[in-house]
Parts: structure tokens; C-alpha cells; sequence
């Protein structure tokens, strides 16, 4: 029997290793050929500290010039010493290059394009490798956009154990992938991965969750869900999304197909158009108060285009409330970020 641990570098490249139950997560890693960083490997030095994310485990022996108490309640770690009890979410202070490690790559298959309005395209893929191309929820990979010389980074849809991959784009005018999406591709059609890279992703569920999406940030939310689909989380979770126009929503069943099988999950939606025939016009931020924060108890995850994070945060800001917990992604489509260079 042996455990999987997630290693997530702070460059935001995440590899992952078999642990058994009789071997420290810094052996296991060792034998993968990923160095994480130690000097003592006996819980002297405190080099190799983590904080473990998610998961259980014994923290094994040390000294408290390595990791104070307080450290070990917070959930710090010395990985040349912790054996785990279940599978674990490591963040490793230290770059994947000092680690002697990379992102992974893998081939895939283009399985099926959908496009759901002039402004939202989904693909599946078929990776060749898919048991040996792990993720957290909420992470991303880069994909070569066939013909082009150039990636594009996108964040799963699809849950961890699902074997086809699942990706949203907002296609934009001069857009790599979205001219690739929109005028070329091909069932069959072979593109490259590598990864799994990315801070955004889901953490142990300890209070309730509030998921807020943008547009297509939407994306990495629908991999949470998936996962809490499959491992109850044990406390209310609610997701708001927002758009700009009745043509960028979608999923809405997808979401109501989740709220049968999550207990206490529930959503809400919002479109910015004021012609829209929504219930709720204008943006995320008129559903959120006090009261959806749970006055602070509560772990945030947000995605979607810079001005609409920023905007949240503000808007939370405003409110006095301080989360317990908030993390957040920004989408900026690429064509955007190469035409502001240029100028």
C-alpha cells in the first residue's frame, strides 16, 4: 500500500510521489529523483520545513530548533521525517530547479471541440499517459497550440480522476488557441502538455467555501466540484458566477447537476447586461455581503479576469471582513497580454 504526495514548488510546478506508510516523504521523493531541499534528514536542521496542505500523517521526531509547535498546529512540516496516513498536499519552499525537477510532459489526443457561443469554446482531450498525469484540482497545464510555435496555459475543468481532460477558452480576436479552436482543429488532432503547475487549487476543506467565478474562470471551479462530488467536504459550500451576456454562460446544468449530489452546495448567477434575462443583473460583488462570508469564516476561491478579482477583493475589503482564507487566480487571454506589450 502506498500514498500519493503532491509536491507543489513555489514556481508553481507540482510533482507527485508514491509514499508507503514505513517511508518518509523525503525518501520517497529521493527515490523519484526529486531533491527537496535537507541537510540533517534527522529533524535537526529544519531545512527541508513544508506545511502540509491536505492529509494526515505522523510528524515523526525532531527538535524544536527545527519546528516549534506552533509551526507543527499551523501545519508545518519536515518531510525528512513525517510518514503519511493518507495521501497529502505538500507546498515545498524551494524552486522546482532546486529540487533537480521539471514539469512533466505528455501527448494527447483532441477528443471533441464544443463551441458554446461566439465567445466560449470547450475541448477534450485524450492524454496518452493519463494515469500518470496527475493533478490538483484547480491547477492548469500549458498547451502547445498545434502550428503556431507558442502555449497557451488553461486551467482543468475536469476533475482529477476523470480520464478525459476538459478545458474552457474565452476566444478572443487573434488569439493562438482561439484561432487554432475556431478554424483548424481536428478530432484526432495530437497536441503536448506539461504540467500540472499552479498555487490555485483546492486546499483541506475546514469551514465553509465560497467558489466565485468570472466569465471562464469558471473552469478550474468545475475541478473543485468534481472532487467534492466525489469526497464530501462536510461544510456549506456556494458559488456565485458572473458574465457579461446571456451568450457567456454555460454549464448552468452542469452546476445544477452538482447541487443533487454535493450536500449543502448551492449557487447563483449574475449577467452584466442590463437587457439580460437573468434574475440578477450587473456583477458579482451585489451578491456578496457579510452574510455570504459567513463574517470571515470562510476559505475563497476566485477566479476569473483581472478586473473582476480586483474588484472582488476590493469590494471584500470594504466589507471589514477578513477571510480566513482567500485564494485567487487571474485569467488574461494571451492575445490581451501581447498586444499591451507591444504598445
Amino acid at each position: 500500500m502506498s500514498f500519493q504526495i503532491a509536491l507543489n514548488f513555489e514556481d508553481g510546478i507540482t510533482r507527485f510521489v508514491e509514499c508507503r506508510p514505513d517511508e518518509t516523504v523525503a525518501e520517497a521523493s529521493y527515490k523519484a529523483r526529486i531533491n527537496i531541499p535537507l541537510d540533517c534528514r534527522d529533524g535537526a536542521c529544519g531545512t527541508c520545513k513544508s506545511r502540509c496542505e491536505s492529509g494526515s500523517y505522523d510528524g515523526g521526531d525532531y527538535i524544536d530548533e527545527a519546528l516549534t509547535d506552533d509551526e507543527a498546529q499551523q501545519g508545518y512540516c519536515l518531510p525528512c521525517q513525517m510518514t503519511p496516513h493518507s495521501d497529502l498536499v505538500l507546498r515545498v519552499p524551494s524552486s522546482s530547479a532546486a529540487a533537480r525537477t521539471s514539469a512533466a510532459s505528455f501527448g494527447a489526443t483532441l477528443a471533441a471541440v464544443r463551441h458554446h457561443s461566439p465567445s466560449t469554446v470547450e475541448f477534450t482531450l485524450d492524454a496518452d499517459e493519463r494515469d500518470g498525469l496527475d493533478f490538483l484540482p484547480g491547477q492548469y497545464v500549458n498547451i502547445a497550440v498545434p502550428g503556431t510555435g507558442r502555449s497557451r496555459s488553461y486551467s482543468m475543468s475536469s476533475g482529477p480522476t476523470q480520464r478525459q481532460l476538459s478545458f474552457l477558452v474565452r476566444t478572443v480576436p487573434g488569439g493562438a488557441m482561439s484561432g487554432y479552436l475556431t478554424e483548424r482543429a481536428r478530432t484526432g488532432d495530437r497536441l503536448e502538455l506539461t504540467g500540472p503547475m499552479g498555487s490555485f487549487y483546492l486546499r483541506r476543506p475546514a469551514r465553509p467555501i465560497l467558489l466565485l467565478a468570472g466569465g471562464t474562470g469558471l473552469a478550474p471551479l468545475l475541478s473543485m466540484l468534481e472532487r467534492m462530488a466525489q469526497q464530501p467536504v462536510g461544510h456549506p459550500v456556494h458559488l456565485l458566477y458572473g458574465v457579461t451576456g446571456d451568450q457567456d454562460l454555460v454549464h448552468l446544468d452542469t452546476l445544477a447537476d452538482y447541487a443533487e449530489v454535493i450536500p449543502s452546495f448551492t449557487f447563483d448567477h449574475c449577467v452584466a447586461d442590463a437587457a439580460s434575462s437573468a434574475r440578477n443583473k450587473g456583477f458579482v460583488t451585489s451578491l456578496i455581503d457579510s452574510s455570504t462570508l459567513h463574517d470571515g469564516d470562510v476559505d475563497i476561491y476566485l477566479c476569473g479576469p483581472p478586473a473582476m478579482v480586483d474588484a472582488v477583493r476590493g469590494h471584500i475589503a470594504s466589507l471589514g471582513v477578513s477571510p480566513a482564507s482567500f485564494h485567487y487566480e487571474r485569467f488574461t487571454p494571451a492575445a490581451v497580454r501581447e498586444t499591451a506589450e507591444a504598445a
